[in-house]
C-alpha cells in the first residue's frame, strides 16, 4: 500500500503523528485545540486533523510514542523491498552502493530496537509549542547551575535533533562529566519547522528566515532574553539570520559551517587568503561539484522527489546516509565505525515516523524563491561576537579573511578532524569548543 506525503486540508492542520501520540502532552490534552474527526488515509495508519485556535499554543511536555501499527507497516516495507539491478560502477562513485544499503536494511530489520531507541530519546525533556504560526518541537535541558548560559542548537538537513543527544548531558551538567561547572549551558534544541516532530509546515513561503523567526520566538517563550546560538548547515543560516535580525538578544553566535562568500563588488576577493586555505577550498569545491545534485532537485521539485522517499524506507535511508558518507571525516571502518547504525537510523526514523521528508526538502525551494538560500548572495554582516570551529572535511571551507569581513570573529578553532556533522561525528570535540567559546564571551563582558 502506498504511503503518501501529508497534505493540508481547509482550516485544519494534519498532525505529523497520530492523535493519541499528541495526547501524551501535558494533562493528556492540547489546550486551545479543536479536534476534528479522523478521516481515511492512504497510509499505514489513520491520521487526525487538528485545528488550532488563533491564540498561540502554550508550551506542553511531549513524549515520543510511535504506534505499533506504524512500526508494523515499516517492517512490512523493509521485508518487501524491490532492489535495482546491481551497478557496474565503482563503490560510491554514483551514490550509495547496494551492498552498503543492504547491510543497513538488514540491521534495521533484525537488530535495530526502536523501543529502546525511543526510550533513549524520551530520557530528555521534549516539548511542543507554536512559533511563527507553525508547530515547533524542541528539547529543553536545564542545567543544575542556575547561572548557566542559555544555548540554542539548530540542526540542518539531513539532520535532526538526534544529532545533539550525546552532548546534552556534558553541555548542561559539565560537573557530572568531568568538566567545570562554570561552563554549564541551559540547552534548547528545536526541530526546525517542517522537520521531525515539528511536523510538516502549513504555510507557503516558509523559508529559512521564517525558521529563524520561529526559534527566536521559542527562546522568548522560554524567557531567555540573551543567549548563545549555534548552528551548521541550515542551522548556520538560521544562526546567521539571528545574528542580523535579533542581535540584541544574542550573547554570541557559533558556527561549524560558515557562509561568507565575497560580494560581487569586492575588488580583490583573494586578498588575505593563505595558500593552505586556497588548497582546502579547491579540494572542497571538487566535493561540492560532485555532491550537490540533491540541492538542485530539493530547490526546484521537492514534491516530486518526496513521493518516492515517503513511500520507501530504503529510498529515504539511501538519500540521507549517502550524505553522511561523503560529508564526514570517517574512521577506517566507515559509517558504522564512525557513527554506529543505531544512531544513523535514529536520525532516519526522525523523518520516517513523522512523514516529514517532503516538508524538510521544501525548505530548499521556499528559501530559493525568497532569496535566502545558502548558495545565494548575502551582503549582510553579523556584529555580535562570533566563534567558528573549522573542520577539515566540511563542505564550505571559508577563509578567515572572508569571515572577518562579514562577522565579528572573536574565536577561531582549527580542528584536526571532523566533517559536516560536527556534533554527531565528534561530540566531545564539539562540547570542548563551545565551552572555550563561552569563556571567550565571558572575558568580553
Amino acid at each position: 500500500m502506498a504511503r503518501f506525503v501529508e497534505p493540508t486540508r481547509g482550516g485544519c492542520v494534519l498532525s505529523p503523528f497520530p492523535f493519541h501520540t499528541v495526547l501524551e502532552a501535558h494533562n493528556r490534552v492540547l489546550p486551545q485545540a479543536i479536534l476534528c474527526l479522523p478521516r481515511p488515509q492512504r497510509s499505514s495508519t489513520d491520521r487526525w486533523q487538528i485545528a488550532l485556535a488563533s491564540a498561540p499554543m502554550p508550551i506542553h511536555p511531549f513524549k515520543i510514542q510511535i504506534p505499533d501499527a506504524d512500526l508494523d507497516d515499516l517492517r512490512h516495507r523493509l521485508d518487501n523491498l524491490r532492489w535495482p539491478a546491481p551497478s557496474p560502477s565503482a563503490p560510491w562513485r554514483l551514490g550509495i552502493p547496494q551492498p552498503v544499503l543492504e547491510e543497513v536494511i538488514a540491521y534495521w530489520r533484525t537488530r535495530y530496537d526502536w523501543p529502546a531507541r525511543q526510550a533513549r530519546m524520551n530520557a530528555f525533556p521534549h516539548f511542543l509549542t507554536t512559533a511563527a504560526d507553525e508547530q515547533l518541537h524542541f528539547l529543553h535541558v536545564r542545567s543544575p547551575n542556575p547561572e548557566a548560559t542559555p544555548l540554542l542548537l539548530t540542526h540542518g538537513w539531513p539532520g535532526s535533533f538526534v544529532e545533539f543527544l550525546d552532548v546534552l548531558g556534558p553541555l548542561s551538567d559539565p560537573a557530572a562529566h568531568g568538566g567545570d561547572p562554570a561552563d554549564a549551558f541551559h540547552v534548547v534544541v528545536p526541530s526546525m519547522p517542517g522537520y521531525g516532530f515539528s511536523g510538516p509546515t502549513t504555510q507557503p513561503g516558509f523559508d529559512v528566515h521564517r525558521v529563524a523567526d520561529a526559534v527566536a520566538e521559542l527562546m522568548a517563550q522560554l524567557g531567555y532574553d540573551r543567549y548563545v546560538a549555534q548552528g551548521g548547515d541550515w542551522g548556520a543560516i538560521v544562526t546567521r539570520r539571528l545574528g542580523e535580525a535579533y542581535a540584541d538578544r544574542l550573547l554570541g553566535v557559533h558556527f561549524n559551517m560558515l557562509f561568507a562568500l565575497p560580494t560581487a563588488d569586492d575588488p580583490d576577493p583573494m586578498a588575505g587568503v593563505t595558500d593552505a586555505e586556497k588548497a582546502r577550498f579547491a579540494a572542497a569545491a571538487a566535493r561540492i561539484a560532485d555532491g550537490t545534485g540533491y540541492m538542485a532537485i530539493q530547490s526546484t521539485k521537492p514534491e516530486t522527489l518526496a513521493y518516492g522517499l515517503t513511500d520507501s524506507p530504503a529510498g529515504l535511508a539511501a538519500w540521507i546516509l549517502e550524505k553522511f558518507q561523503v560529508w564526514s571525516d570517517l574512521e577506517p571502518g566507515g559509517l558504522a565505525a564512525t557513527f554506529g547504525w543505531d544512531r544513523l537510523l535514529d536520525n532516519v526514523m526522525a523523518y520516517w515516523v513523522t512523514n516529514t521528508v517532503a516538508s524538510a526538502a521544501r525548505l530548499y525551494a521556499e528559501s530559493r524563491i525568497a532569496g535566502t538560500a545558502a548558495d545565494q548572495p548575502w551582503s549582510g554582516r553579523v556584529d555580535v561576537p562570533t566563534g567558528y570551529a573549522h573542520h577539515p572535511y566540511e563542505l564550505m571551507q571559508t577563509p578567515r579573511a572572508w569571515a572577518e569581513k562579514r562577522y565579528r570573529i572573536v574565536h577561531w578553532k582549527e580542528q584536526e578532524r571532523g566533517g559536516h556533522f560536527a556534533c554527531f561525528e565528534r561530540p566531545t570535540q564539539f562540547v570542548e569548543d563551545l565551552r572555550a567559546f563561552r569563556r571567550v564571551l565571558a572575558e568580553l563582558e
